[in-house]
């Protein structure tokens, strides 16, 4: 259980079910290194509510850079790292280990949402970052998460947002408006990706509702934004190759041929209107995130 966009990604991760997650793990740490601004933005939000935890679960954490940034908003917390890609966790651990916090850094390996269940105790803030999206019932998920919150505790979850953006509307060459295509082709990979999962349930995708009817209270929701603009960074420029290159073997047979050839040209290092050279290249992205609390018993 790992994009999604894992966010994973996770938009250009939704072929979830043969994915490679060792071989993704490199696209997936850099995407989450570039976005962590928007991460931090959106755990000082959080810790102004949630105090002082004893510990924090990063459900579906992927390679644990998330994970990492809340050993550093909450120093006296423990925290663990859950996924199902043992290769991931490994990444995690090593991360955490760089930056000091392995003595209460810990990782589960195993299925959401069950293997919270083999949680010590009762966590006092869950996050979930796109992963609940990945189970086939949403709102049972939920429930499910919300039982191992300690009273009071608190259930965040990163779904929803905006698409990223990348490029102008109109680059020059190929019909203009490329990106709103390729987000409509991967609307339609992730809608069937949804229901082909086990026990796939439809669901209204009101997060706060979700909430409410998983037993919680206090619903707030707050969008944050990743804003890096023209001209891009090298890491940025670089995650928007690995991010198209990504697109383009994910979503090519849901594209014309004219806006595959657009994709090409785009990715062809040696063509200088490509994403590698070109000098409007920028990051535009936005992630909600809805919280919600246990009542105190």
């Amino acid at each position: 259980m790992a994009h999604h966009q894992h966010e994973h990604e996770h938009r250009h991760g939704h072929d979830h079910g043969d994915i490679d997650w060792a071989e993704m793990a490199p696209l997936l740490e850099a995407q989450a290194e570039l976005f962590t601004p928007l991460y931090e933005r959106a755990l000082a939000w959080l810790a102004k509510e949630v105090t002082d935890p004893g510990l924090v679960v990063d459900a579906g954490s992927g390679p644990g850079v998330i994970s990492c940034l809340f050993a550093e908003t909450f120093p006296g917390a423990r925290v663990v790292a859950v996924d199902g890609s043992e290769p991931l966790l490994e990444r995690a651990r090593a991360r955490a280990g760089r930056q000091g916090a392995a003595d209460r850094f810990g990782t589960l390996a195993g299925d959401l949402p069950q293997v919270l269940g083999e949680l010590d105790y009762p966590a006092d803030l869950l996050w979930a970052s796109r992963s609940v999206h990945h189970l086939g019932d949403q709102g049972a998920a939920l429930a499910a998460c919300a039982q191992r919150l300690a009273p009071g505790g608190t259930l965040a979850v990163m779904e929803g947002g905006l698409p990223a953006r990348f490029l102008p509307r109109d680059i020059g060459f190929g019909r203009p408006g490329l990106q709103a295509r390729i987000d409509a082709a991967e609307e339609g990979r992730f809608s069937r990706m949804r229901e082909e999962l086990p026990g796939s349930v439809a669901q209204v995708e009101d997060w706060p509702a979700l909430l409410t009817s998983a037993g919680l209270h206090h619903t707030r929701s707050r969008t944050f934004l990743l804003d890096l603009p023209a001209p891009a960074t090298d890491r940025a420029r670089a995650y928007v190759v690995a991010s198209l290159t990504r697109t383009r073997e994910v979503v090519a047979e849901d594209l014309d041929a004219d806006d595959r050839a657009t994709l090409d040209r785009l990715l062809d290092p040696a063509d200088p209107a490509s994403v590698h050279h070109r000098p409007d290249v920028f990051v535009l992205a936005a992630h909600t995130v809805h919280s919600a609390v246990r009542p105190a018993d």
